[in-house]
């Protein structure tokens, strides 16, 4: 499988578990450099976050993230996400996802690339 480069590349939500708090409106911009995946997103109730992981040979992805919401809520998190290339070439990214505080619940949800706004 050839290796996919995600550097540069813009998310957005296209569905996410109830228990999640991204939306539609939130942008994430993945950077990668080697197996390194870093990140930022906002938007959608989220005013910054952050994500750092790492590339899989399979081009599956595995990273932590933090972020702020508007409430001044701290939020952190851990995601693995496997790839769908779509016939146009984007990338969908579905995503299995647990709380590291708070309730520690579970959720999915899906990301799709997207142009940056």
């Amino acid at each position: 499988m050839p290796p996919i480069d995600y550097h540069d590349r813009y998310f957005r939500p296209i569905s996410n578990s109830a228990n999640g708090q991204v939306t539609g409106e939130t942008e994430f911009h993945y950077r990668q450099t080697g197996d390194l995946l870093t990140g930022t997103y906002s938007g959608g109730g989220i005013r910054f976050g952050q994500l750092v992981g790492r590339v899989h040979p399979d081009n599956s992805l595995e990273f932590v993230y933090q972020h702020l919401t508007d409430s001044g809520e701290l939020r952190t998190g851990r995601c693995r996400s496997r790839h769908e290339l779509l016939p146009e070439g984007r990338i969908r990214l579905h995503e299995d996802w647990q709380w590291t505080n708070g309730d520690h619940s579970r959720g999915q949800s899906v990301v799709e690339e997207t142009l940056p706004r």
